[in-house]
């Protein structure tokens, strides 16, 4: 899943889209453009593409992605065994075989666990694409003029810089990693575990009871397994359902991350709940929503038709 954040831009792992919404520029005025400081800075948000992709250039999609790309393998092939180890343990616990087929209570509670021992893999992975991300978004908006509207005065053209401006305190997903762990100890690289077991927790029992749920309504009558088209919307569907649950602890988690970077903001989970609550309406726990949906499911789509071709490949050579 992936069951990629306020601040984030499009990422595998789950929505965060605040900085998105955010208007952005791309570079201080100079002497020539000075004139058109006024007209510039009117750009608001018109989208994903106009604020990640026009005014970052197609990388700023890709920015502190680098660490859970690579890690991706890793944690996708826990998850998934630790779902089908948990799943054959508590058949073989409760009904005396593995091979018997389970409930939906079974299938919840092993999705959960597979969920919670995610979260100690990809705490610190997120921590660090969330701090590279927000870091970026800080950049360009100390390049913004502090006072503009229709009634504040036109600003003066900046006086040439003196030396060489201060470079970004994170230069990589591994600097970042060392530097959290240097100032802020090993609890700031699990920083927002506890909003992300909750998010993972629920929604990857979410995920695989509801893909084994339409498994079983997709599957045509004298047969044990749907067939492909059956598993591609069966695994589309269960991604989509699973975000829609994943989508407000993850708003969290990533505030709490990124509270990190200078004054603290946020004293817990359930402060920064109530104060995002509070100040931005309801609807804030459910920013980026659609756009995690529209990624879901495809994604996943190909997820389990890759995992259900290895369960067969696997079980051919084992048997």
């Amino acid at each position: 899943m992936g069951p990629r954040t306020p601040g984030l831009p499009l990422t595998n792992q789950p929505g965060n889209t605040e900085l998105l919404s955010e208007p952005q520029f791309s570079h201080l005025p100079n002497r020539k453009s000075c004139t058109n400081l006024l007209d510039s800075s009117e750009n608001k948000s018109q989208g994903v593409w106009h604020t990640g992709g026009a005014q970052n250039e197609v990388w700023g999609f890709y920015r502190g992605l680098s660490l859970p790309v690579c890690t991706v393998s890793l944690v996708s092939s826990v998850s998934f065994g630790t779902y089908r180890h948990c799943l054959a343990h508590v058949c073989r616990f409760r009904y005396g075989s593995a091979d018997t087929k389970p409930a939906k209570m079974d299938i919840t509670l092993s999705g959960f666990a597979s969920g919670l021992v995610r979260v100690f893999l990809t705490s610190p992975t997120e921590v660090a694409k969330v701090r590279l991300q927000t870091q970026a978004q800080k950049q360009t908006q100390q390049r913004r003029p502090s006072a503009l509207g229709p009634s504040a005065a036109p600003p003066t053209c900046p006086a040439p810089a003196v030396g060489r401006a201060p470079g970004p305190k994170y230069r990589g997903p591994l600097h970042c990693l060392a530097s959290v762990a240097r100032e802020e100890g090993l609890r700031g690289l699990y920083k927002g575990s506890s909003a992300l077991l909750f998010r993972d927790g629920h929604s990857f029992a979410t995920y695989f009871l509801s893909y084994a749920v339409l498994c079983e309504q997709l599957t045509p009558a004298g047969r044990s397994r749907p067939d492909v088209l059956g598993v591609l919307v069966a695994g589309g569907c269960a991604g989509v359902l699973a975000w829609a649950v994943a989508t407000p602890m993850d708003v969290i988690k990533s505030r709490l991350q990124a509270d990190g970077q200078g004054q603290r903001r946020y004293r817990g989970l359930l402060h920064c709940v109530v104060t995002s609550v509070r100040e931005e309406g309801p609807r804030v726990l459910f920013k980026g929503l659609s756009l995690n949906c529209c990624r879901a499911f495809p994604v996943n789509m190909v997820v389990f038709v890759t995992y259900e071709a290895v369960l067969r490949l696997m079980q051919g050579l084992l048997s």
